[in-house]
């Protein structure tokens, strides 16, 4: 089985080396990085969430795999999962929106300390998304949900929410975990990923 490793806006294909190298070995892995995202170069090919969804789609034209994702990361899953009908195995999503709005829902918006802390970041990041609430019941695959109680860009409020509108999900919540909890609590978290995946 594939695996396939999707950062958040940080864009490094290194945020989820800590959790993947506590997993067992076995299958074959993929970490995307997102060109002009975060500190990753830019490539005039990439200027949207959309192109970064063709990446993903285009790898799961080879085969079949899971997908593991971060954030924004989970947006550009979703979205996969739902371009290819049957392609997606399973799905790891941490901190993410998954599609929905969270504004309602409590989360604080982010944008003003992304720019901040990456100023040559790709401006396309900022904007709107579009709401796929209404499809996420068209993904009938199993579905882990890992949140942070601490964590102000995604609550639980919004794991919450992926739960109710998933049809076949479960949801683990780190008591302490902040937006980055996959990496700051990847040796806690790796069991519960491995178990998922079998």
């Amino acid at each position: 089985m594939r695996q396939l490793f999707l950062p958040g806006a940080g864009g490094s294909a290194g945020f989820w080396k800590p959790l993947a190298e506590r997993l067992p070995g076995g299958a074959e892995r993929r970490f995307f990085a997102w060109p002009g995202l975060g500190d990753e170069p830019p490539d005039p090919a990439v200027r949207g969430i959309d192109d970064l969804v063709a990446m993903v789609t285009d790898a799961l034209d080879d085969a079949p795999a899971d997908l593991i994702a971060q954030s924004m990361g989970g947006v550009v899953a979703v979205r996969a999962a739902l371009a290819r009908p049957g392609r997606v195995r399973r799905l790891v999503l941490a901190a993410t929106s998954g599609g929905v709005p969270v504004a309602d829902l409590g989360g604080a918006d982010w944008r003003g300390d992304y720019r901040a802390a990456y100023p040559a970041a790709a401006a396309w990041i900022a904007a709107p998304q579009p709401d796929f609430s209404a499809r996420l019941g068209e993904l009938a695959l199993p579905c882990l949900l890992l949140w942070g109680d601490a964590d102000a860009i995604s609550p639980p409020a919004v794991g919450r929410r992926l739960l109710e509108l998933l049809p076949d999900a479960r949801l683990h919540v780190v008591a302490g975990g902040a937006h980055d909890l996959a990496v700051v609590h990847a040796e806690a978290l790796a069991p519960l990923v491995a178990e998922f995946l079998g």
